[in-house]
């Protein structure tokens, strides 16, 4: 008998027969994507670039690189000149990081982080290692370096990844 007036049963993707879509590495890759960042969400709750993988990776790749320009970060982390040009007023509005005029091209700008900014990367760097280990437990080091290795192979082939070591 049906569930009259009750919730809709919920299918496990186990129950799902999912066709062409369980072959397609494509729809793998998503749903790890879709599933880490839930995860990371709820690890990084309260901080300021919760909810957002650009804004992490902005935050962290200029504490890498002080001084680098958004175009690069754009570059790196495959997202386009206008979302990067929101990325940086955001950070910049919550305090994280600054804008410098570049001297070797006034038409450049340079990001710094602020003393905040420093202090959160630090943090963020600890957090983000502690749930990739969490998350990924069941996935041998050599397994994650394989895995890197073959994606690093597809961006690079594909042209995605130039520049970006």
């Amino acid at each position: 008998m049906a569930n009259q007036g009750s919730e809709p049963r919920q299918e496990t993707a186990v129950s799902v027969d999912l066709g062409v879509l369980g072959k397609l590495l494509s729809f793998y890759i998503r749903s790890i994507n879709i599933t880490v960042s839930r995860d990371l969400d709820k690890k990084l709750a309260g901080l300021e670039v919760a909810k957002g993988t650009g804004k992490i990776s902005t935050l962290l790749i200029v504490a890498r690189h002080p001084g680098i320009r958004p175009s690069a970060i754009a570059n790196a982390i495959m997202c386009d000149r206008s979302a990067m040009g929101r990325l940086v007023t955001k950070l910049e509005s919550q305090g994280l990081l600054i804008r410098k005029i570049s001297k070797d091209d006034s038409r450049s700008q340079e990001l710094y982080l602020t003393p905040h900014g420093e202090e959160l990367a630090a943090k963020v760097t600890l957090l983000v290692a502690e749930q990739e280990a969490e998350f990924f437990q069941s996935v041998s080091e050599y397994e994650k370096k394989f895995i890197i290795k073959v994606f690093k192979k597809v961006l690079n082939e594909t042209g995605s990844f130039d520049g970006v070591e």
